[in-house]
């Protein structure tokens, strides 16, 4: 899956400081949204400036799927992707979509929105019926996954899938992979 990030120009390494950078591509396959993370023990979390999250990372179905999953960030969503490659399933099956950062329902008593990049991704794929949710095991993760299905439910079926372990997929991923004695990173 990260030759396929590479070959597809969805993530890459920046020159001057090595952080991965996550790509997100309008329809036409334009660059429309830039996630860095750092990649040392300096923890760097940023956005390259101009970037539109409704074209956040994702990776969409090989194939006509009308299953989306739904992820806070690109390392969710590919830590989701090498669990499934490793249970020896396809994870281009259904359509995976980050949403660079928490989305943070509004608190105030005024109604919330959906996340830009779940509204938008649903408009550019209508076909999609299934929500799968993917949300942390904290507080904002399980907040934001109610107010989705409470927003989304009528039109759409929704799962509510948070990590079985720990905080995030990527969590989850690293557990798993202690539990098989691999080494982490």
């Amino acid at each position: 899956m990260i030759d396929y990030c590479l070959e597809t120009g969805r993530l890459y390494e920046s020159r001057r400081y090595h952080n991965a950078v996550f790509v997100g591509f309008d329809q036409d396959g334009t660059p429309r949204y830039a996630a860095i993370r750092g990649t040392t023990s300096t923890r760097y979390m940023g956005e390259v400036a101009g970037s539109d999250k409704r074209y956040s990372f994702s990776i969409p179905a090989s194939e006509n799927s009308t299953e989306l999953h739904l992820f806070e960030s690109a390392i969710d969503l590919l830590s989701y992707c090498t669990l499934k490659h490793l249970a020896g399933r396809d994870w281009r099956q259904a359509h995976k979509l980050s949403l660079a950062g928490i989305y943070r329902p509004r608190t105030n008593g005024e109604d919330s929105t959906p996340p830009s990049a779940l509204t938008h991704y649903l408009q550019c794929f209508p076909q999609v019926n299934r929500l799968v949710l993917h949300l942390d095991n904290d507080e904002p993760g399980r907040l934001a996954a109610a107010t989705i299905q409470r927003l989304l439910s009528p039109a759409l079926l929704i799962s509510d899938e948070p990590p079985k372990f720990g905080k995030d997929v990527n969590n989850e991923l690293m557990e798993f992979r202690r539990r098989r004695g691999e080494p982490s990173r």
